[in-house]
């Protein structure tokens, strides 16, 4: 479980990084990165909480 927080906190950082990126060049192909990185990281996230709350309820 401390594995795939930390891979999410990393993940979120990546995505910030590359919006940063895109901010300091102007270049599309580090904020579609971006968007990939942090649309499948939240998806990721919400199912990992999800199992979790699930748990809790069973």
């Amino acid at each position: 479980m401390l594995l795939f927080r930390w891979a999410i906190l990393l993940l979120l950082l990546v995505a910030g990084a590359s919006f940063a990126f895109y901010a300091g060049t102007g270049r599309l192909k580090y904020r579609r990165f971006g968007w990939v990185v942090l649309k499948w990281t939240l998806l990721a996230a919400f199912g990992f909480f999800a199992v979790l709350i699930a748990e809790r309820v069973a």
